[in-house]
Order: C-alpha cells, then sequence, then structure tokens
C-alpha cells in the first residue's frame, strides 16, 4: 500500500530521506521494517500476520484507525484508504 500522507515529523523525515533524528535511535530498525511491511501489504487482513504488532483498531471518536504496537508506550496508527488502497494519516504516536 501507498503511505499518502505523515503526520509525525520525525517519522516523515525517516520514510522521506532516511533521517534518524526525531526517533529513538534503539526503535529505527524496527519502525523502518514495519513501514516496509505497511508498503508491501495488500490488505489489512495482512496486519495480523506479525502477533507482536498487536495489530487492533481503535474505538470511539478514532473507531476506523489501525494501532500496532512499537515500544511500552510507542504506536503507529493510520487509516486505510480502501477506495484508493493507501494508507493515510500515519502517526507515531505516544498513548499515554
Amino acid at each position: 500500500m501507498r503511505i499518502r500522507n505523515v503526520i509525525h515529523k520525525g517519522l516523515r523525515r525517516l520514510i522521506e530521506d532516511d533521517d534518524h533524528s526525531g526517533i529513538q535511535p534503539d526503535l529505527v530498525g524496527k519502525l523502518l521494517r514495519m513501514l516496509a511491511f505497511l508498503q508491501d501489504m495488500t490488505d489489512e487482513t495482512q496486519l495480523r500476520q506479525v502477533p507482536t504488532w498487536k495489530a487492533h483498531q481503535l474505538t470511539g471518536n478514532r473507531k476506523g484507525t489501525w494501532s500496532l504496537f512499537v515500544s511500552k508506550n510507542w504506536r503507529l496508527t493510520f487509516r486505510i484508504d480502501k477506495t484508493e488502497i493507501e494508507i493515510i494519516d500515519l502517526n507515531y504516536e505516544d498513548y499515554h
């Protein structure tokens, strides 16, 4: 899937420029693997193939947003545009 837009500035720099600033150094490798997986997947059912990511959809006012576990408090969150087959509003956020 193509990534349409990235909200987190550090994550955007990592994707566009391979610039690791703004990302914890010990998580860069994991994030790069996760991003490669997201770009290679063809549909959202594949998200559950990696149990350690704890893929799930959020509820409430964030209904339709996917969450993937990165580390203790950090998650990759995004929505999927099924019509365009794109990942939108990709974010790297501290949940707590």
